[in-house]
C-alpha cells in the first residue's frame, strides 16, 4: 500500500523503529526529521538564541593618553605649593631670583 502521507511513515518510524532510524541518520550524517528531533532542536536553537552575548571578544585595552591639563594660576599656584612642600622648600624660595627666571623661561615654552 502506498501512502502520500509522510507525517503517517514518520509516526511509524518514530514508534517501531526510532534506535534503528537514528543510527542510520548518524551514519549518513543526515538530520532526523522526526517531530521529537526537530522540535528538540528548534528547543536548542531557541535557548541559544535567547541567551545574552557577550561583549569580550570586542574589547581591548586602551592605553591612558597622556593628558595636559591647560594652564591657569590656581592650577599653577597648587603645582608651586606642592613641589615647596614636596621638596622641603622654604617658602622664601618663590622670591629667589632664580626659581622666577626658571617660571618666567617656563611660561614662555610651547610644548610640555
Amino acid at each position: 500500500q502506498i501512502v502520500s502521507d509522510t507525517s503517517t511513515c514518520r509516526r511509524h518510524v518514530a514508534y517501531r523503529h526510532l534506535d534503528a532510524y537514528r543510527k542510520w541518520c548518524k551514519a549518513n550524517k543526515f538530520e532526523s526529521m522526526l517531530a521529537l528531533d526537530v522540535k528538540e532542536r528548534k528547543n536548542a536553537a531557541a535557548v541559544m538564541s535567547a541567551q545574552q552575548g557577550s561583549l569580550d571578544p570586542h574589547l581591548h585595552e586602551v592605553q591612558p593618553g597622556k593628558h595636559v591639563l591647560p594652564y591657569s594660576d590656581k592650577l599653577f599656584r597648587e603645582a608651586a605649593i606642592e613641589w615647596l612642600a614636596s621638596t622641603n622648600q622654604p617658602i622664601q624660595a618663590f622670591d629667589h631670583p632664580s626659581f622666577k627666571k626658571m617660571i618666567d623661561t617656563a611660561s614662555r615654552a610651547t610644548t610640555v
